[in-house]
């Protein structure tokens, strides 16, 4: 009797452990596990890095003839030569920043001069710090727009970059007969309000 007990009791224990099996492979087996947080970042498509768009080198330029389609400030003016756009300093000369006084005056004396017009652009092949080639601009009809914005009182000899006498005697005339900014009694030079504007 004892031993037919055992035999039952085990035999329960057998089913109920098949059972638990069963249940397992049906259920639980094939369900979809929850791919971990590393293997989703390494399953996310990268994204090809832009390759950096290499700078063109400037042009080595001298003497060329292009037209002028914008004027930054009185001495920097933006010249359309051979359909690329070339930026150009006026040598010799500094006009009042845009924000000084006259400044303004200034920047629509040289649009005035020759905005849209062909000119030619006489330089020693020299850039500046920006880029920005340095040379004189002489319209067809053959004004010198460097001489003409100092004869105007709208710009300095630069002395520290130029001897010209021309220059000199020039900007001595618009002192005298107190054109454009000489007509302030203590007009500040752009280089001057540039430094003062570093400090600060």
């Amino acid at each position: 009797m004892a031993n037919r007990k055992r035999r039952s009791g085990s035999g329960i224990a057998v089913s109920l452990l098949m059972l638990g099996f069963a249940v397992y492979f049906a259920f639980f087996r094939n369900a979809p596990t929850n791919s971990s947080p590393e293997k989703e970042r390494l399953e996310k498509p990268v994204k090809a890095k832009k390759a950096k768009k290499e700078k063109e080198p400037l042009r080595y330029l001298t003497v060329f003839e292009g037209k002028v389609i914008g004027i930054k400030d009185g001495d920097t003016f933006e010249i359309l030569y051979d359909s690329i756009p070339e930026k150009v300093r006026l040598a010799e000369i500094d006009c009042p920043e845009k924000s000084q006084a006259f400044g303004k005056n200034a920047r629509q004396y040289a649009s005035d001069l020759c905005f849209g017009k062909t000119v030619t652009v006489t330089s020693t092949g020299k850039r500046d710090r920006y880029g920005r080639v340095v040379g004189t601009i002489v319209t067809q009809d053959g004004i010198n727009v460097n001489e003409e914005l100092v004869k105007a009182g709208f710009a300095w000899h630069y002395k520290q970059y130029s001897k010209s006498k021309t220059l000199d005697a020039i900007e001595q005339q618009a002192r005298d007969k107190k054109l454009g900014l000489w007509a302030d009694k203590n007009p500040e030079a752009p280089w001057e309000w540039r430094k003062e504007r570093r400090r600060k």
